[in-house]
């Protein structure tokens, strides 16, 4: 895990709901346990700011940072996916954008990865599909048409053009055993700060599933989809382990 991906999870899973602000002193003791060093961490904020994801602030207990708009719309939006707040409903029609061309590589590149956090898959390299629309696509300024219809067939056959449903049941199977061991690896009396570092890392591995399976239709999904399994073992675990979790993030940030 790097700094800056710890970073997001840390204000998204703790921060957002405590002012989505902390110190610098406090960001680098929160991601201490999980391996990260202070030199790290502050290069990680650095380039946070310059994407405009924090703002500088000055705290009470010295300098700090705090989430802007546009961080605090990214942290809700991955939030509800995460969660499945809401139990992600599919209305039966698709999201549709028609991009035009971008003759830039790197612009494109980087629109590719953005679509696909977002949650849409392409059929080509200018049409991309979404079970649903992202309230985020404002953000990323592209020269699209946007559209929402149903198909015309079977769209289970539509589903597994666009997304590679062996891989990701083949992704979800193996998250699940390694987060077993993860889990499994916590004694009872594990400290606060070990237990946020597990429950930190199982929440990064389940993250990684926002690229890859944007909360696909389940009345689509092969019958035993493994990706049942692993999000109620991570609901449940993530649960119990909170508390231990929240209260080291309490004592970090009142040092």
């Amino acid at each position: 895990m790097n700094a800056r991906a710890a970073l997001f999870d840390l204000y998204g899973d703790h921060l957002r709901t405590r002012g989505g602000r902390a110190s610098v002193a406090a960001l680098v003791r929160l991601l201490a346990p999980l391996g990260i060093a202070a030199p790290a961490v502050r290069t990680a904020i650095s380039r946070m700011v310059r994407q405009g994801w924090l703002d500088p602030v000055r705290l009470r207990q010295g300098p700090g940072y705090a989430v802007t708009p546009k961080c605090e719309r990214r942290l809700d939006e991955t939030a509800a996916r995460i969660y499945r707040m809401g139990g992600m409903t599919w209305s039966g029609r698709w999201h549709i954008l028609v991009l035009e061309p971008i003759r830039d590589r790197a612009r494109r590149e980087r629109l590719r990865a953005d679509l696909t956090f977002l949650g849409y898959a392409p059929l080509t390299e200018t049409t991309w599909i979404g079970p649903r629309p992202s309230p985020e696509l404002d953000e990323l300024h592209m020269p699209a048409h946007r559209f929402e219809a149903t198909l015309e067939g079977d769209p289970r056959t539509l589903l597994a053009r666009a997304w590679d449903l062996d891989g990701i049941a083949k992704a979800y199977e193996d998250w699940l055993t390694c987060a077993v061991d993860l889990v499994g690896s916590l004694s009872e009396s594990a400290p606060d700060d070990l237990v946020f570092a597990v429950r930190s890392r199982l929440l990064h591995g389940w993250r990684n599933f926002l690229f890859r399976d944007p909360g696909l239709p389940v009345e689509l999904l092969p019958t035993g989809w493994p990706g049942e399994a692993a999000r109620a073992f991570f609901e449940r675990e993530a649960a119990r382990l909170l508390p231990a979790a929240a209260a080291f993030v309490d004592r970090s940030l009142e040092s």
